[in-house]
């Protein structure tokens, strides 16, 4: 059974940061692509950043040079380290493995609230 685990939400104010986690059970996030979306009230679900087999992490043009995206094997564990938050960043946050057997897996969603 593949389980998704997401933390690290939280409110902060504009200008802070955050790191996400999404720790991986029944899937082994080094052989699956990796992505971290998010949804705002009202609007559809976005691809952030991913990070794939080979370690290309590709970013979204609102989010390029404040978060990271990462993994660490070792803890079979994806990270989203998110810096100089804005109140745009306000959104339902999740990851989603793409597995080798072609079938996608998404964790429950964790909030992000940025106050300005």
């Amino acid at each position: 059974q593949v389980q998704l685990v997401e933390a690290g939400g939280g409110a902060v104010q504009a200008g802070g940061s955050l790191k996400l986690s999404c720790a991986a059970s029944g899937v082994i996030v080094s052989r699956c692509g990796m992505g971290g979306y998010r949804q705002a009230p009202g609007k559809e679900r976005e691809l952030v950043s991913s990070i794939s087999t080979n370690g290309a992490t590709p970013y979204g043009d609102s989010v390029k040079g404040r978060f990271t995206i990462s993994r660490d094997d070792a803890k079979n564990t994806l990270y989203l380290q998110m810096d100089s938050l804005k109140s745009e960043d306000t959104a339902v946050y999740y990851c989603q493995a793409a597995a080798p057997w072609l079938r996608n897996y998404w964790g429950q969603g964790t909030q992000v609230t940025v106050s300005s």
